[in-house]
């Protein structure tokens, strides 16, 4: 085999994504190892920095530090899953002797860029190199309740607390025969794991013990009158943010909640980054597997311990997510989802043990999967459409899950009809220059007053945490926009308005348009009156425009469903808004911008986290797990 020919990094680099630089890196052979000695800072759970850790990474020479880190399961921020386009896998490389490339002088100052500081996806390792990694926001704000109905209790997990007879040389049924005998209304059946247990387990409680029964299974054997403790974990796996919530099926009550970031983020901030990365290595499948495990059962630990249950009392989980994230979390190949025609390995997921899942609760916990209606309106949205009752209300009433992929469903009280809506992921934050999470910092609330004098404020901000400004989220770059436009500094085309004009429409704002380059940017907040207009929080004329394309698919999709039934924007009687992003969305920025069709804000509900709240119902009453079956029909 011949030696193949020595290249430079720069030549063959993506198109548009390196600039060479003066510094170029040494040409390699591929052959060998690069040593990566990563410093990674992480925040506790009330927010304050804990003590960075250290890693220590071998790859092959040219790969990139996003993906190196990555492969390592070190979480760093991205959106676009190492593509170069969401300028948020920031790092910094010491002694800062890398390459430079566009867009890192888009992202950085020139004084970080001294200091090192580069975006992970561009920094290619040709030699050893110490990398630090920022916290990550593992805790973006995140609805964790939502709009549900009164379910009647009937949870599959049940237990009964039985006081047997010894057995006797007159009396010789087996123990499994005398246990089901006592709870004649239920054929029980018991696997391996209980016929394990059951002998020990009622000789030594004197034959007083609790059966552990999953709808008609027999799943375990107690000692004693336990009867009064059994739990379930309703999970809404969603794709930037999942959310856990521990429930005392016996009384239906909610014992804890929390919510943080998918483990999977670094792999892409939506779906199809993260099925793209399957079909590029066959091994990222098994790794996007193990962060969806991962972060259910880091959920799972934390609301026992808030609730200071045993998670050997679990009993049950119920998991509603979309298509490619059910796929993900059993292992399946997504890959069929990604291309056309777009069709699912199954629209009913098996039922399996959570502890295939990775899940650590009693070993025989079960977990329930939604059903999806098709490869992009999954499980998610058919819990969302149980907890709501789509099927149930006369009126004609438009559900829209708003997200990277926006989910739309319309009923007219006799027919459902369904669609998905490719939004994009300026609702999170990518693709937005100064875009974040909806998490500490981030700008959610934007109202502008373009007549305010003396110590009037022109611009009053809404910040999660109330904190400094660092940054604008979703709900923040809509309110943006719908108050630009208010105030007339966006013209109906979405470009904003020449200096002469906004002097003239807006006098007490105009001075916050400025250029950062050749783009236009309408700044939101600077920290002083001589901080550069690129150390600002602003909104970019770019900015507008990823908006604008949001706004457009999702308007499509209603449009056409309205189309479908004969129907126009005025007939509809509800809008239900769902999910953490229209949780948090000012309704009336959501009918100016026309996100949702032009309706009195009285007739638009923000619904919250109805996923959730289905998967709740799902383990509070199995015949309203049934019902969700239908709803595909």
């Amino acid at each position: 085999m011949s030696d193949g020919p020595d290249f430079s990094l720069a030549d063959v680099a993506r198109e548009g994504l390196i600039e060479p630089s003066g510094a170029e890196p040494a040409n390699h052979d591929g052959t060998g190892r690069v040593d990566l000695a990563f410093t990674i800072h992480s925040l506790a759970e009330g927010g304050a920095e804990v003590p960075p850790t250290q890693r220590g990474v071998r790859v092959p020479p040219g790969v990139t530090v996003f993906d190196a880190a990555s492969w390592n399961g070190i979480a760093i921020d991205s959106t676009c899953g190492g593509h170069g386009t969401c300028h948020k896998c920031k790092i910094r490389v010491e002694g800062g002797q890398v390459p430079i490339t566009r867009h890192d002088v888009r992202t950085f100052n020139s004084e970080q860029i001294a200091q090192g500081w580069r975006l992970g996806c561009l920094v290619q390792a040709t030699r050893n190199l110490a990398v630090e990694v920022p916290p990550l926001t593992t805790r973006p704000k995140a609805a964790t309740v939502g709009i549900g109905r009164q379910v009647i209790l009937r949870p599959a997990v049940q237990k009964r607390y039985v006081e047997l007879q010894e057995a006797t040389l007159a009396d010789q049924r087996t123990d499994l025969a005398r246990l089901t005998d006592a709870i004649d209304d239920l054929e029980l059946t018991a696997d391996l794991h209980v016929l394990r247990r059951l002998s020990t387990v009622l000789r030594e409680a004197d034959f007083k013990v609790t059966a552990v029964i999953v709808d008609e299974d027999l799943i375990d054997v107690e000692p004693g009158d336990t009867s009064a403790h059994r739990y379930a974990i309703a999970f809404d796996l969603g794709t930037t943010t999942v959310v856990g919530t521990l429930l005392d099926v016996g009384t239906g009550t909610p014992l804890a909640v929390t919510s943080m970031l998918n483990k999977q983020q670094p792999f892409g901030g939506d779906v199809i980054t993260r099925i793209s990365a399957t079909m590029m290595d066959k091994d990222t499948l098994g790794r996007l597997q193990e962060a969806a495990g991962a972060t259910l059962a880091e959920l799972a630990g934390q609301v026992c311990r808030q609730a200071g249950i045993d998670p050997a009392q679990v009993y049950e989980v119920a998991i509603a997510g979309n298509a490619t994230m059910t796929a993900l979390a059993l292992g399946i190949d997504p890959e069929p989802l990604g291309v056309a025609p777009f069709v699912m390995t199954s629209a009913q997921p098996p039922s399996v043990l959570a502890a295939e899942l990775g899940l650590t609760l009693h070993p025989r916990a079960r977990a329930f999967f939604f059903p999806a209606l098709g490869a992009y309106v999954g499980g998610d949205i058919v819990a969302g459409m149980l907890a709501t009752g789509m099927d149930r209300d006369k009126r004609t009433r438009l559900f829209i899950d708003v997200g990277t992929n926006c989910e739309i469903v319309l009923s007219d009280g006799d027919t459902i009809l369904s669609t998905a809506a490719p939004a994009g992921p300026a609702f999170e934050g990518g693709a937005i220059r100064c875009g974040m999470r909806a998490a500490d910092g981030a700008i959610e609330v934007i109202k502008l007053d373009p007549t305010a004098l003396g110590d009037e404020p022109a611009v009053t901000l809404g910040v999660i945490g109330d904190v400094e400004p660092r940054g604008l989220c979703g709900s923040g770059l809509v309110d943006a926009v719908a108050e630009l436009v208010r105030v007339g500094l966006l013209d109906s085309s979405g470009r904003m308005v020449p200096d002469e004009s906004a002097k003239e429409i807006a006098p007490a704002l105009a001075d916050r348009l400025a250029k950062i380059g050749e783009e236009r940017v309408f700044l939101l907040h600077r920290p002083t009156p001589e901080t550069e207009p690129a150390e600002c929080v602003y909104l970019s004329q770019r900015d507008v425009r990823e908006l604008q394309f949001a706004k457009a698919a999702i308007s499509t999709g209603w449009t056409l469903l309205l189309e479908q039934l004969g129907l126009e924007h005025r007939d509809v009687q509800q809008v239900q808004l769902a999910g953490s992003f229209g949780s948090y969305l000012s309704t009336a920025s959501a009918v100016r911008n026309g996100l949702v069709p032009k309706l009195t804000v009285l007739r638009i509900v923000a619904a919250g986290n109805v996923a959730g709240e289905g998967a709740k119902m799902a383990l509070l009453s199995v015949r309203e797990r049934a019902g969700a079956r239908p709803l595909l029909e």
